[in-house]
């Protein structure tokens, strides 16, 4: 049997219709920077990343076949406060789908619609 050899890195991609919403509003409720790029025919809203550093990060995407949606993959945003985070949410016309809730010694979770239409998912330890 042949077994390939996989590098894998962790990185996500988020659909859009409108990508300067959508730039807003994740820089809005993570407090991050988003880098606008154009990769052929894709146009992506980079994720602030450290390099060699633990996680994952990721894009915005604006192109042919790519859906807002509740289906799915879900991507999680560690963040500091849930409650904080949601009401941001909820101001930049997102919406919450799952209150806060506890996931035992793990923290907690939350998940919330963003304005493009995908559910997405937080994490916060207390």
């Amino acid at each position: 049997m042949l077994r390939a050899r996989v590098r894998f890195c962790s990185t996500y991609e988020i659909p859009v219709n409108d990508l300067d919403k959508a730039k807003a509003f994740y820089e809005a409720i993570l407090g991050v920077e988003i880098s606008l790029n154009e990769m052929g025919p894709l146009k992506m809203g980079w994720f602030p990343m450290v390099q060699e550093a633990p996680g994952a990060t990721g894009a915005l995407v604006k192109a042919e076949g790519y859906t807002p949606s509740h289906a799915g993959t879900l991507v999680y945003f560690h963040v500091a406060d849930i409650e904080a985070t949601l009401e941001k949410v909820n101001n930049k016309s997102g919406k919450m789908l799952m209150p806060k809730t506890p996931i035992g010694e793990h923290g907690f979770v939350a998940h919330f619609e963003d304005c493009e239409g995908n559910r997405v998912a937080i994490h916060c330890e207390q």
